[in-house]
């Protein structure tokens, strides 16, 4: 499968790497030079210094084949943007975006991404479960000991 990233920060430099040692071939597109050297260098994928949201870095990333565009950055106008790109320009099959802000979350779906992530809410309801599942182990501990 053929993925681009667009965004090689902490989220897009791991799921770059896992991707890759999953035989799938990788193009990461990034705006800071330095950390898409460091890409290209450590992850050996093809790295692309620029702007994502730039139709022809995404041409040059080989958005033509391209199965999957997952755009990570920390931006979501930029996040929103590029799946708006892959989907109405390059008709790319699927989008994930990563969605920082939570209140954005309903735009990514009514604009057609389809796979928005809300790391926040995700966490948030972890943590959530988490708690009450340590209260629930509780309680019934302390129901036995009765």
């Amino acid at each position: 499968m053929h993925i681009i990233i667009v965004g090689g920060g902490n989220v897009g430099y791991y799921l770059a790497k896992r991707l890759a040692q999953g035989k799938h071939v990788v193009s990461v597109i990034e705006k800071n030079k330095e950390l898409c050297e460091r890409i290209a260098k450590e992850l050996n994928v093809l790295a692309i210094n620029g702007d994502g949201c730039d139709p022809n870095l995404l041409e040059d990333a080989g958005i033509d084949k391209t199965d999957v565009v997952a755009a990570v950055t920390g931006d979501d106008e930029d996040n929103l943007v590029i799946c708006q790109l892959a989907k109405e320009t390059y008709s790319v099959k699927r989008t994930v975006a990563r969605v920082n802000d939570s209140r954005n979350e309903h735009a990514f779906n009514e604009l057609g991404v389809d796979v928005p992530i809300d790391s926040t809410a995700i966490i948030a309801k972890i943590i959530e479960e988490e708690v009450s599942f340590k209260d629930f182990v509780n309680l019934m501990t302390f129901k036995r000991g009765k």
